[in-house]
């Protein structure tokens, strides 16, 4: 999948399928992904680099290794310092607004180049 950046500095490689999504997410420095909730259920493994991540109000700095669980509609947000990150987050079910993307962007994908030869 091409890569989709939603947020200045964030960039997500998702793979899709009818059940579930798993999204690759790397983070540049200072990167801020602003207090959110969702339908869906996600966990959040932090591949490499660390960032600061708000799950209810309770702040944590995550690094390599760890993991958050993030339940339905739970507001969290997420930020980077000085450093890269790299995150794997598992949807269940796919994340809609993710979906929304990856089809407009099929949809732009798939239509024809335009010609520059004259009709007839």
């Amino acid at each position: 999948m091409e890569p989709v950046e939603l947020v200045k500095g964030l960039v997500f490689r998702p793979v899709l399928t009818d059940e579930q999504m798993v999204n690759f997410i790397f983070y540049d420095p200072q990167t801020v992904v602003p207090e959110h909730a969702h339908s869906e259920q996600q966990i959040a493994f932090v591949v490499d680099g660390e960032l600061e991540f708000s799950l209810a109000g309770d702040v944590r700095m995550l690094r390599k290794g760890m993991v958050a669980v993030i339940p339905p509609w739970v507001p969290h947000a997420a930020r980077t310092y000085d450093s890269t990150c790299l995150q794997v987050d598992v949807f269940v079910p796919p994340r809609a607004e993710l979906v929304k993307v990856i089809d407009a962007r099929l949809a732009t994908t798939a239509q024809p180049e335009s010609s520059s030869l004259p009709a007839g």
